[in-house]
């Protein structure tokens, strides 16, 4: 099985009226499956880097596990698409658990989650964190020029950990949730307080990528693309700022523009 993030592909290129065969760069996909305790849990389809990451930021985020050290043992197999978790207690794997659908209410205000364990694991954001206007331009530059697989593929998404003035670190994937779990990873195996970081991030603000946030633990998320207005009410609900359309010099603050600050 392939491993590489990306793969050399003959194509077939139309341009000033003629066609021209040529290589190009194409994103590869590959499919992971996850098994915990012996058990088959689920399989994500991804970019095959910083495996380690995705794995443990995706149990994480599905509220399997909360710090590194409640895995015994975690073995990937690369060649064969398999990543082996054994964890320090047994658990009851109940798939209904983790795709029976959850509606309910808040203070008053409502709150709609895709899932059950999103109940459990999805953070009303703390933070205290501000950030320059100016600042959310910067990183969103920086994320962009530091995608080298992008500017090859065009065929991946990308995010990254930052502070309102540096970037930390930055993922790629060809799933949006992905980038965002390999950073969830990264910060539980470098233990890295998360609550006054922000993310940078190439997609869709969808409720989902939002509740991902969320589980994460951060108070700003910043896009180069457009929320979605169930995105917009739970973020209002877990007191998250979404700031999306961050292109040139301009963006929107859909929520608590109160961390976006001019000065």
């Amino acid at each position: 099985m392939v491993q590489n993030s990306s793969q050399k592909r003959s194509i077939t290129k139309y341009i000033n009226g003629k066609f021209e065969v040529m290589e190009d760069a194409v994103a590869t996909e590959f499919p992971i499956t996850i098994h915990i305790n012996g058990e088959e849990f689920a399989t994500i389809v991804c970019t095959p880097t910083h495996l380690d990451e995705l794995v443990i930021g995706f149990l994480a985020s599905e509220g399997v596990i909360y710090f590194r050290d409640d895995i015994k043992d975690l073995q990937i197999d690369k060649r064969l698409g398999f990543a082996y978790v054994m964890l320090k207690t047994k658990i009851q794997l109940n798939q209904r658990y983790y795709s029976k659908r959850f509606i309910g209410s808040c203070c008053g205000k409502s709150r709609q989650f895709y899932f059950q364990n999103d109940v459990r694991t999805a953070k009303t954001s703390m933070s205290k964190t501000t950030i320059k206007a100016n600042d959310c331009l910067n990183l969103m530059n920086r994320m962009q020029e530091n995608s080298i697989m992008f500017k090859n593929t065009g065929g991946v998404h990308n995010a990254a950990l930052c502070t309102p003035s540096k970037l930390i670190v930055d993922r790629t994937d060809i799933g949006r949730h992905n980038t965002l779990d390999k950073l969830y990873g990264y910060s539980i195996l470098e233990k890295i307080h998360v609550r006054d970081k922000i993310i940078v991030f190439s997609g869709r603000i969808s409720s989902e990528v939002l509740t991902k946030v969320a589980k994460i633990g951060v108070g700003i998320i910043l896009s180069k693309s457009a929320p979605t207005d169930l995105a917009i009410q739970l973020a209002e609900d877990l007191n998250i700022t979404t700031v999306g359309f961050i292109r040139g010099q301009s963006f929107n603050v859909y929520s608590h523009a109160e961390r976006i600050t001019n000065r």
